[in-house]
């Protein structure tokens, strides 16, 4: 891939008006280079700035570097440019799936499934979201969303920097800031599948939500959100008012118990939120 993108560069410099820029660019993205990624893809749009596929890179970036707002608008202009254009549509539903609209989501995915209709990861999310499973949904679409950059440049920080010596802190502990990224913590499925990034996605905006539901009831601030499962409980706490804390435990963890955990989870969380601002 290095000599992909050097011999890439090298046709760019020979013509900076070549549509080659959108091959290098992606291949940085995909690298990890953001910055060079980024410079790439905004030269290549101030010279193509009606070329959707351009829109399309650019927004890629933006949302690898976690510019939500900005990403948004430019997978917006790429449709406007090209209705139908399938990286856009797959990324304004990863977006809406990020801020918690399933709805849009999927209408977004089905959009992108009639121009795709051969698309397996396509069929696969669709299939997924109309089973009402949008958290697996939203991880198929974030597979190629991804980077691939090395794991601790992007991933979840190790559990012991945010929950050193908390009861199960190597697991079922999830910590994400308001646009759903994960910041601590890992949560994995039964069959022992790192799921934290698509329940990161899937929870973000459920604070706000939370927040709105407790006020037209006349609750107040909310603190914590409990639930039960067939396999086990979930307990939902809010350290900082821009954090959400997840707590996951099987069934034989008592509801009290788990509120508990949450608790002292969320007071490490805060401490740890604090000495990072």
């Amino acid at each position: 891939m290095p000599d992909d993108i050097k011999a890439l560069s090298a046709q760019l410099a020979q013509d900076p008006a070549s549509l080659v820029f959108l091959r290098l660019g992606e291949l940085l993205r995909q690298r990890g280079q953001l910055d060079a990624a980024h410079r790439v893809a905004l030269t290549g749009l101030e010279r193509h700035p009606h070329l959707a596929d351009a829109h399309d890179l650019y927004a890629r970036v933006l949302a690898d570097k976690r510019d939500y707002e900005r990403a948004f608008d430019e997978w917006d202009m790429a449709l406007r440019f090209a209705p139908g254009h399938l990286g856009a549509l797959k990324g304004l539903a990863f977006l809406y799936f990020k801020v918690g609209d399933v709805a849009q989501a999927r209408a977004h995915l089905e959009a992108a499934l009639r121009a795709a209709p051969d698309d397996p990861s396509l069929v696969q999310a669709v299939t997924l979201v109309r089973g009402g499973q949008a958290a697996a949904a939203a991880s198929e679409l974030a597979k190629e969303r991804t980077p691939l950059t090395p794991a601790a440049a992007h991933g979840p920080l190790e559990e012991s920097r945010v929950f050193a010596g908390l009861e199960g802190a190597q697991e079922g502990l999830l910590l994400l800031d308001a646009s759903g990224r994960v910041l601590g913590g890992a949560l994995r499925d039964p069959g022992g599948h790192d799921v934290s990034e698509p329940v990161a996605a899937y929870l973000a905006g459920v604070s706000q939500e939370a927040g709105r539901s407790a006020k037209l009831l006349g609750l107040g601030t909310w603190t914590g959100l409990s639930a039960e499962g067939r396999q086990g409980h979930v307990h939902l706490a809010q350290p900082t008012r821009d954090a959400l804390l997840l707590v996951v435990r099987d069934r034989s963890v008592p509801m009290g118990r788990l509120a508990i955990i949450a608790q002292r989870a969320a007071q490490a969380a805060h401490r740890w939120l604090e000495q990072q601002a």
